[in-house]
């Protein structure tokens, strides 16, 4: 059974003003579930049958009311949000992401599962950013989200304060394949668009690029796919 109250609350939190007031968020699936659960606690799980252990059972009727998603699944579960704190010792010996602005739930997603799969343990990013508690990118980080620490902060202070190298992709950067590489620094990618601001360009101490080889190449790589190619020569070195 579900109660009225809880589809009200539910359907809120597709609105970030909501979860962020309520510091909760919705997951749907139920392997990203099941990867999400040991992790984050859990406040509702509702399914439309009973194969999940502890679920509500209700009807696809009511999931169909609940779901984020444009195709409901058959699980749906509201956690609480966590936040973390920035640790600079930790930042400064390690390899880390910094996004500015970027704007597509999935890219987010899907950047924090490169993460995850390239052992990074911190993406940062700035407060103009896509939320990160959204339902699109919870699914796209196939359950990263238990692993990486995202964190929201003004960019520019946090690339004031460590002292580990700074990285930024840029079109007219050095070849990342030609490029020495360390195990730690700070990797800043920018916004689907227009890429790194001026002010954060201003702290990025060594410049990147991902070199084109076709003859009438795209105009830009996708950020999720330029974030995997640069996290593959960090981690290859």
């Amino acid at each position: 059974m579900i109660s009225k109250n809880q589809i009200k609350l539910i359907t809120s939190l597709q609105r970030k003003r909501k979860r962020d007031e309520l510091a909760l968020f919705v997951a749907e699936g139920e392997k990203l579930i099941s990867d999400l659960t040991p992790y984050f606690e859990q406040v509702y799980c509702f399914a439309t049958s009973n194969d999940v252990e502890g679920a509500d059972i209700i009807s696809e009727k009511e999931m169909n009311k609940i779901t984020h998603l444009s195709s409901a699944s058959s699980v749906l579960a509201v956690f609480k949000q966590k936040r973390h704190t920035i640790e600079y010792s930790e930042i400064d010996d390690s390899l880390s992401i910094a996004l500015d602005d970027i704007q597509d739930p999935g890219n987010l997603g899907t950047i924090i599962r490169i993460a995850d799969w390239f052992g990074i343990k911190y993406v940062f990013c700035s407060p103009a950013c896509a939320d990160v508690y959204n339902s699109k990118t919870v699914k796209a980080t196939m359950g990263a989200l238990s692993r990486v620490k995202v964190i929201y902060t003004e960019l520019p202070e946090l690339l004031r304060r460590v002292t580990c190298p700074i990285f930024g992709t840029f079109m007219d950067g050095d070849n990342v394949y030609e490029s020495q590489l360390p195990a730690e620094g700070v990797i800043v990618l920018g916004n689907e668009g227009r890429g790194i601001s001026d002010e954060l360009e201003k702290r990025v101490k060594h410049r990147l690029s991902i070199p084109s080889y076709g003859d009438k190449s795209s105009e830009s790589l996708n950020v999720a796919i330029a974030t995997g190619i640069i996290c593959s020569e960090f981690r290859r070195r």
